[in-house]
């Protein structure tokens, strides 16, 4: 049999504002999103050793057409945008080609197995810092903050929490692997979507 990749939502480390977490680190067992991912890692998890197995967690994905970036560019666009509450919470991202990437290179190197996190190496950017970095792509500023109080009326307390709180989540194991990112920089990435 063949590796078996399953890409999932960043869901499965708890929200934090300090702590970070690499492919090792616990998590999924704090709220309803970490318990799901938890669930379908399990569910994807083929008894035995006969066959390699890869799970990638993503970040927030950033592509053309859609996704994260299609629900942010109208505000950002008109010179709305900014962070979301604090702007101080981790905002791990990643480029859709590296995203692809990774399950291509989990595919075609069988020395890959096991948890990776489909995360640019700069995961260090907050919230603010991105905001900053998609208003500057836009030649538009990013100094109308989106207020938590908002933010939790309109996505809800559990959703409300990974937008206000974030993670700081590296590709430690992804980086060992040998994988070569495409946009491991936040305005290069954003300069090819917006383009």
């Amino acid at each position: 049999m063949g590796p078996r990749e399953r890409e999932e939502r960043k869901a499965y480390y708890q929200p934090s504002l300090t702590a970070e977490y690499d492919e090792d680190s616990p998590g999924g067992d704090f709220d309803f999103f970490s318990n799901l991912v938890t669930k379908w890692e399990a569910a994807a998890r083929l008894p035995g050793d006969s066959t390699r197995q890869v799970v990638v967690r993503s970040g927030v994905v950033l592509g053309r057409g859609g996704g994260a970036i299609g629900h942010m560019l109208l505000p950002f666009r008109l010179g709305l945008g900014g962070p979301i509450g604090s702007g101080h919470q981790f905002f791990p991202w990643i480029h859709v080609r590296d995203l692809a990437g990774i399950l291509a290179h989990a595919l075609e190197a069988s020395h890959v197995q096991g948890v990776l996190n489909g995360v640019s190496p700069a995961s260090s950017t907050t919230n603010a810092e991105f905001a900053r970095a998609l208003g500057a792509a836009l030649g538009r500023p990013a100094l109308i903050p989106l207020p938590s109080t908002v933010v939790q009326a309109v996505f809800g307390r559990e959703r409300a929490v990974m937008l206000l709180e974030g993670q700081k989540v590296v590709p430690r194991r992804t980086l060992a692997a040998g994988y070569q990112y495409s946009f491991p920089e936040l305005a290069a990435a954003l300069k090819e979507v917006i383009a």
